[in-house]
C-alpha cells in the first residue's frame, strides 16, 4: 500500500481520520493493544495524526522515520474546525486521518465521513482497538458493560455529579461501567489519574449519604472497582480493589481508565483476583449460585 502524501498528527494522541487516493482511511494497527507501538506497525496512508482524545505511546519522530512522511501534529481546533482543511484535495490525492483507537471512537469522526460522502469522496474505514474493548483484559465480560460514563475535573465552582448517577443506574441493572478520565489539552496538559477519579466518587457518595439518610447508595465506598492504566503498552497497570482502596493507588503515568463493577460472573471473579489489593474482595455476596455483587 503506497503511503499518502500528507500527513496530521494531532498533539501526542492519535485518532483516525484518513483520505486515501480519495479514500477515507483509519489506520491498522496490528496488535494495537498488544503492541505499544500501534500505529508504529501499520499498514497506513497518513494524511492527519490527532493528538488530543488519547496519547501516543510511541514518539511522533518514530512514526516519520518508520513510514518515511513527515506528520503533521493534528490539534483540537484543526480536528473540530478545520475538517475542510483534512479532506483539502482528498479527491486527488491520498490523505490518511490517524487516531489512536477505533476510528469512531469521536463524533468529529463521523462528521469527517458525513462531509466525504457530501463531497463526493470515496472513503474507507480499517478499525483499530480501543479502551472500550481493551478493558476486557482485567477479566470482566464486555458484553456485561452498560453506559460509558466521563469524568471531568471539578472546579471550585463546578462540580458535576451526574456520571454518579448513570453509573449506578448500571448498577441496578447489573452492568459494569467504564469510567473515561477527565483531561485537560492546554499547556501543561492534566491527566486524572483512577486515584483522583476515586476520590471524586467517594466525595459524592459521602454528600449523598449524608443528604439521603438512609436511603441505599448504588455506589459505595466498598465497591469493587478496577483501575486500569496505559492498556496495551509494556508497562500497563491493573489494580482490582475497592473505591476506598483505589484513592491511595498509584498506577504511574497516563491514560487512566476507572471500571466500576456491576454484578459479577464466578469466571469474572476469578480473573479479578489476579490483579486485586489484599482483602479487595472481601465484601463480595453472593446473589444466587452463578452472581456475585460488591
Amino acid at each position: 500500500m503506497s503511503f499518502c502524501t500528507r500527513i496530521l498528527v494531532q498533539n501526542n494522541s492519535l485518532h483516525i481520520k484518513l483520505c486515501f487516493k480519495g479514500i477515507l482511511y483509519k489506520i491498522r494497527r496490528q496488535d494495537a493493544v498488544s503492541d505499544r507501538l500501534g500505529l508504529g506497525r501499520a499498514d497506513i496512508t497518513v494524511k492527519g495524526l490527532q493528538a488530543y482524545t488519547s496519547i501516543l505511546t510511541v514518539g511522533k519522530e518514530a512514526l516519520e522515520e518508520f513510514y518515511g512522511k513527515d506528520l503533521i501534529l493534528a490539534d483540537r481546533d484543526l480536528v473540530e474546525q478545520g475538517a475542510d482543511e483534512i479532506l483539502k484535495d482528498a479527491d486527488v490525492t491520498d490523505v490518511a486521518f490517524l487516531v489512536v483507537g477505533d476510528p469512531f471512537g469521536a463524533t468529529t469522526h463521523s462528521d469527517l465521513v458525513l462531509r466525504a460522502v457530501h463531497a463526493g469522496i470515496p472513503y474507507r474505514v480499517i478499525h483499530n482497538a480501543s479502551i472500550m474493548n481493551a478493558v476486557g483484559c482485567c477479566g470482566l465480560q464486555l458484553y456485561n458493560f452498560g453506559e460509558t460514563v466521563s469524568l471531568v475535573f471539578w472546579t471550585d465552582t463546578w462540580r458535576p455529579e451526574s456520571f454518579y448517577d448513570k453509573i449506578c443506574k448500571n448498577r441496578t441493572a447489573g452492568l459494569h461501567t467504564l469510567c473515561l478520565l477527565g483531561k485537560k489539552i492546554f499547556e501543561p496538559p492534566r491527566f486524572m489519574t483512577v486515584s483522583q477519579a476515586a476520590d471524586q466518587l467517594i466525595q459524592i457518595i459521602q454528600r449523598r449519604r449524608e443528604e439521603e439518610q438512609g436511603a441505599e447508595l448504588g455506589v459505595t465506598e466498598d465497591t469493587v472497582c478496577v483501575g486500569v492504566a496505559r492498556l496495551g503498552a509494556d508497562d500497563q497497570k491493573i489494580c482490582t480493589a475497592m473505591l476506598r482502596q483505589l484513592v491511595s493507588c498509584d498506577l504511574g503515568g497516563p491514560l487512566h481508565s476507572l471500571l466500576v463493577t456491576g454484578r459479577l460472573h464466578p469466571l469474572e471473579v476469578d480473573m479479578l483476583r489476579v490483579s486485586a489489593e489484599p482483602n479487595a474482595l472481601q465484601h463480595l455476596h453472593m446473589i444466587d449460585s452463578s452472581t456475585y455483587c460488591s
